[in-house]
């Protein structure tokens, strides 16, 4: 693992305006889909275009080879279970406490990363960051939380689909050295095969009937958000770490912000700013606390 250079913050800022914009075009996916077809079809999507890159580039997949079996685990662990726990559970929270919850990613993957990795034990200098950057999205949505009888199990649901990405990112550095087409394209694939029969269980997708702006804006989760994005993810992962690469979680709800104010009309108030500066100081500490990792 090595500082964070420039290009690096550049791909986490990108990372997370790509999953930013993300809220808004499930929110339109969801008036035609339902959640577990969304997310079939969602990764069938992202799946297309990645195969051809591979064939393209003579990029051997390793998805049903002899070696499978991580391929797979991690299909399961960063795509297909947090994509259905995250279902489940932001479906009966409101947003503003979904993005908090999944504010929690950073906090999950430090912990994970002390345990399982060599190069990104917890420090205290690490914890503050992290701490920051959450205090920067409670400071943003504390008012608007609300956590209940009626809720708190989807409030732990979403909080462990969260965590699995965190599981996930610990799986994906096992893979580092198997080049970031290959590994981005086989576990999407094993994800497809998770999520297939969920949707056809629970779900009748073989009766929709969907509207072409939600079609249009799954195709833009499917390359953009999935595809385009977990090639990005595993690049952060595999040269800075999975500590740095959850940050992207502090990012997600400010962008959510803006998009909001650029496509609806929202007002951007002085929490959001605040927050802001929050986030981006959390960021800086984690990154001056990784001058000491290997370039």
């Amino acid at each position: 693992m090595r500082e964070a250079r420039p290009i690096d913050l550049f791909l986490l800022v990108l990372l997370g305006l790509i999953w930013g914009s993300s809220f808004f075009n499930i929110k339109i996916a969801t008036y035609s889909y339902d959640p577990f077809t969304l997310a079939l079809i969602r990764v069938v999507f992202a799946s297309i275009p990645l195969f051809l890159l591979c064939k393209y580039k003579n990029i051997k997949i390793e998805a049903f080879s002899k070696n499978w079996k991580p391929y797979a685990l991690i299909g399961l662990c960063n795509i297909a279970i947090p994509f259905t726990l995250i279902a489940i559970g932001t479906a009966k929270i409101n947003s503003y406490l979904a993005a908090m919850l999944m504010s929690t990613t950073p906090m999950s993957g430090s912990i994970l990363a002390h345990f399982f990795t060599k190069d990104e034990k917890i420090t205290l200098l690490k914890s503050i960051g992290i701490l920051i950057g959450f205090l920067g999205v409670f400071f943003l949505f504390f008012d608007k939380v609300i956590i209940n009888e009626s809720n708190y199990i989807y409030v732990l649901i979403t909080i462990l689909g969260s965590t699995f990405y965190s599981i996930g990112g610990i799986l994906t550095l096992k893979l580092r050295t198997k080049g970031n087409e290959n590994v981005t394209t086989s576990t999407t694939l094993w994800s497809v095969i998770f999520l297939f029969p969920l949707s056809m269980i629970f779900e009748t997708p073989w009766q929709l009937s969907p509207s072409i702006d939600s079609t249009l804006a799954l195709l833009y989760l499917g390359v953009v958000a999935t595809g385009l994005a977990w090639m990005i993810r595993f690049r952060i992962l595999t040269v800075n770490g999975l500590v740095f690469q959850t940050q992207v979680a502090y990012l997600i709800p400010i962008f959510g912000v803006l998009f909001g104010y650029f496509l609806m009309n929202e007002i951007i108030t002085w929490r959001v700013l605040i927050s802001l500066i929050i986030i981006i100081l959390g960021i800086y500490i984690v990154k001056k606390n990784n001058k000491g990792l290997k370039k």
